[in-house]
């Protein structure tokens, strides 16, 4: 079987920008229970800028694979957040280079004059917190979709 196409859902890639906590929230989730290695987390302090890839499951599309009764599909998206002025982990050993993390959700805790944290959620209690001087955050998927490797939806067992 191959992979899974956007042109198959007559469908594009997503293409996100939050730049307030309700926009926010949408990214927020369409990246729940994404995966992503600790090496494809990057600060580029220079141009204050913070950026993951990762391997998303598509939640807009779950719907239309149960329906058709196709298989559950993950893609590979860039989440970028401008404006960081520092960022601090907790519950993260960023010396495991094998470290695969996963996100189960994203919040904006506004401060003062447009500035905020923005806090990334890891299951395992972990927790990345960037301190922006304002919230302006994109989504951009990256790759064509393809077969999430087990098959099922995310499930916490709530």
């Amino acid at each position: 079987m191959s992979d899974a196409r956007f042109e198959d859902g007559d469908e594009q890639p997503l293409r996100l920008i939050a730049q307030d906590a309700e926009g926010l929230g949408v990214i927020a989730a369409l990246l729940q229970d994404a995966v992503f290695p600790i090496t494809e987390m990057s600060l580029v302090r220079q141009k204050r800028r913070f950026a993951l890839m990762l391997n998303r499951f598509r939640w807009e599309y779950l719907e239309a694979a149960e329906k058709a009764g196709r298989q559950f599909e993950r893609v590979q998206s860039l989440l970028v957040f401008e404006d960081v002025l520092a960022v601090q982990t907790q519950g993260i050993d960023r010396g495991d280079k094998d470290m695969v993390l996963s996100l189960l959700d994203v919040t904006f805790a506004p401060g003062a004059d447009g500035t905020g944290v923005v806090t990334l959620v890891l299951a395992g209690d972990g927790a990345i917190a960037l301190q922006v001087e304002a919230l302006d955050a994109s989504l951009r998927d990256v790759t064509r979709p393809y077969l999430a490797p087990s098959g099922k939806v995310p499930d916490h067992g709530l």
